[in-house]
């Protein structure tokens, strides 16, 4: 038999081990947000870092003219015709889904008026950016990881060459360049993909398919889409260099900075396609 002063103390340890026991889980749980926090803010730290140096091997240094032109292709060329096929494709799906929608109003011939404005101030320059981010920033963040675990890049550094001027300045020029113009070039291949099925949806002609997009999208809805696509391609070179650069672990951590890389710039790009269509209205 247990008298009541010892079903008391038992009640009071449990009482204390449960107390203990939250005491550890909001400690655990405050002590990750803490972690995650300043892990936030030291990758901040380091893109911030590297963008500086970016910007000042432009300024500092002769400009790498045939790491520009080759890492130009490699964005560019090499990227049209993926480009292109998701373009025309998303134009017509585009134009089968409004179709289906303003068909309802018996507005099925004002399609043309609906993609041209909605491709060229965001469908555009987002999707174009979304597959560079894809193809070109794992491929640059697998190419520098890859690099750094062979240590190329401290070889690079011992024969006194800056690492940033030789590999990072091309590729994220070559991104920030390419970008506007494959995302321009993407946008025509979209409304004349949304043309072909606005033709067989809708019954219109060519001409008034064009003349509609024409009345509707303006100069400054297609330079908005372009500006926004200036800082997309800067943000996408930038993440993959320095997810490249901060490469461990051997082929298990080039796999890791592929993959970190693509995430992390696609996730750039809608944060900022956010802020900077708020800043482009209000100006």
């Amino acid at each position: 038999m247990v008298s009541k002063r010892g079903n008391k103390k038992i009640h009071e340890e449990i009482i204390e081990s449960s107390h203990e026991a939250l005491e550890r889980t909001w400690l655990d749980f405050f002590g990750k947000v803490g972690t995650n926090t300043l892990q936030f803010f030291d990758y901040l730290g380091g893109l911030w870092m590297l963008a500086v140096q970016t910007l000042y091997c432009l300024f500092r240094y002769p400009f790498p003219l045939r790491a520009f032109i080759e890492q130009c292709q490699f964005v560019g060329v090499k990227s049209m015709s993926l480009i292109s096929l998701i373009s025309v494709f998303t134009g017509m799906v585009f134009a089968l889904q409004f179709a289906v929608g303003l068909g309802r109003f018996g507005l099925k011939i004002y399609i043309g008026q609906v993609i041209g404005l909605a491709i060229a101030r965001e469908l555009g320059p987002v999707l174009v950016c979304l597959m560079l981010a894809a193809r070109v920033g794992a491929g640059i963040a697998a190419e520098l990881g890859s690099m750094v675990v062979t240590e190329q890049v401290l070889a690079i550094q011992a024969l006194g060459a800056n690492p940033v001027h030789k590999l990072v300045l091309p590729r994220v020029l070559a991104l920030t360049l390419a970008a506007p113009i494959l995302s321009t070039i993407g946008s025509i291949i979209g409304v004349i993909g949304g043309m072909w099925i606005t033709i067989m949806e809708a019954g219109v002609t060519a001409r008034f398919y064009f003349d509609q997009v024409r009345k509707t999208v303006e100069m400054e809805d297609y330079f908005s889409g372009l500006v926004k696509t200036l800082f997309f391609g800067f943000f996408i070179g930038l993440i993959a260099c320095y997810q490249g650069l901060k490469t461990t672990g051997g082929t298990e951590g080039v796999g890791k900075s592929t993959t970190y890389a693509v995430v992390i710039s696609s996730l750039m790009v809608f944060i900022a396609d956010f802020f900077l269509t708020k800043l482009l209205i209000l100006l």
